[in-house]
């Protein structure tokens, strides 16, 4: 069967453990060789043509149906999370529901730059669900270090996302060494040049990295949150449950890293960060009639 861009393929030596994108045929060394971006995973691979299996749509799915389940569920556990802080937050504007409703509130604002134009539709697609003000740019990992800084002055978020692909390469060196990996020093860079804009950590909350990802580089370079401390992959919604649960937390509190964790699809092992304000602001009044005209 030949293999074709745009095809839906598992590898035959890994027991087509992941879905990927064929997303480029290349030669190298008298052999055609794939590159693939994982469906639901944020991970980037090689793999010569003769190693690829089609994935029947049957089959696909079946497994997209497994993933979905583990999305809905983990969007579940977020919601009563979100539900749970807005009700601490109306007890306490309201002075323990004493006074009246009246006041309004304004969740962090997310720049969220996506290697992957369809991993960015479903992440978007996801903050609109939760409710989270959120401006989606695709652009190619090696140019957002470039980009970044412009796109700061102009959106001026709250919160940044810095994600798409990456993989670590075993044959490039060892795990401690920011070559051996496909994008991480490209989301090293992209964080150090944020922070030349906005240095503060509580000023801008910062989410980098990608599957495996050099987690230490990017937690050093000034990110909030990074992967991969373990170096395994993390599903593609990762990031929007993490800066989500940030954009939701009042300012005036500090985000626990296993309250943000828990309800990921990866967990600890492929996500980590450190202490962090949160960036939601509550003002008042709120004046419902003009509210309803604009």
């Amino acid at each position: 069967m030949s293999i074709n861009i745009m095809d839906i393929v598992g590898r035959a030596s890994y027991h087509c453990d992941i879905v990927f994108r064929v997303i480029d045929i290349k030669e190298q060394n008298d052999q055609k060789i794939a590159v693939l971006y994982g469906e639901d995973i944020r991970l980037i691979a090689d793999a010569p043509i003769e190693d690829l299996i089609v994935i029947s749509l049957p089959d696909r799915n079946k497994m997209a149906q497994e993933f979905r389940s583990k999305e809905e569920q983990s969007y579940q556990l977020f919601r009563q999370d979100v539900d749970l802080l807005k009700q601490k937050q109306e007890y306490e504007v309201t002075d323990g529901y004493s006074k009246p409703f009246n006041y309004f509130q304004m969740p962090g604002k997310v720049l969220h730059l996506d290697g992957d134009p369809a991993y960015l539709k479903k992440c978007l697609t996801l903050y609109e669900k939760i409710g989270v003000p959120v401006t989606g740019i695709h652009c190619h990992e090696k140019e957002m270090p470039i980009k970044i800084g412009q796109l700061i002055d102009y959106y001026r978020p709250d919160i940044l996302v810095c994600t798409g692909h990456d993989a670590y390469s075993k044959a490039k060196g060892k795990k401690t060494d920011l070559n051996a990996y496909r994008h991480s020093k490209h989301f090293v860079q992209t964080v150090i040049e944020a922070r030349k804009r906005i240095p503060h950590l509580d000023q801008l909350v910062i989410f980098a990295g990608a599957c495996q990802s050099h987690f230490e580089s990017i937690i050093h370079a000034g990110a909030n949150f990074a992967s991969s401390p373990y170096r395994v992959n993390i599903h593609a919604l990762d990031p929007v449950y993490i800066v989500s649960k940030v954009s939701f937390t009042p300012f005036m509190e500090r985000i626990n890293v296993w309250d943000v964790l828990r309800n990921t699809l990866t967990g600890e092992k492929g996500l980590g960060g450190i202490e962090t304000k949160g960036v939601l602001r509550t003002g008042m009044p709120f004046n419902r009639e003009q509210h309803i005209d604009s």
